[in-house]
């Protein structure tokens, strides 16, 4: 959908905090087959063919969420839902690419994961 109206804004990425973007960045390129375009140490853009995507922010002070969410603990703030059409393939995959599975796992049709730098993200099947 596109509108005439120059003040409607777009939508292109959600940002993620890391204290290495460009290897964060590089593993969701790995993990979603996106194009990653390392900008600098500081900043990380990941995105598909057409559509929004990710970027990834250098942040020293980041500490990575707990889940599920704690009392008095940095929880998260937000997390990606990818849908996959093989669940335990894609977690395999997944996991060979350096992440792990959180130990709370609330539903059999839905996996959460921990990138890298422990940023919680789903994998799930269709209709879940």
């Amino acid at each position: 959908m596109t509108s005439d109206d120059a003040t409607m804004p777009t939508f292109v990425a959600t940002v993620l905090q890391s204290p290495e973007p460009l290897r964060l960045a590089r593993f969701s390129g790995a993990l979603t087959g996106w194009t990653v375009h390392e900008d600098d140490p500081t900043w990380a853009r990941v995105r598909p063919a057409d559509g929004a995507g990710l970027s990834v922010q250098y942040d020293p002070e980041y500490v990575a969420p707990v889940w599920p969410s704690e009392a008095g603990a940095q929880n998260m703030q937000l997390h990606l839902d990818f849908q996959v059409e093989d669940l335990p393939g894609a977690v395999e995959r997944a996991v060979g690419l350096g992440v792990r599975e959180a130990a709370y796992q609330p539903q059999d049709d839905v996996r959460v994961l921990l990138d890298l730098d422990g940023h919680p993200f789903c994998l799930f099947l269709p209709g879940a």
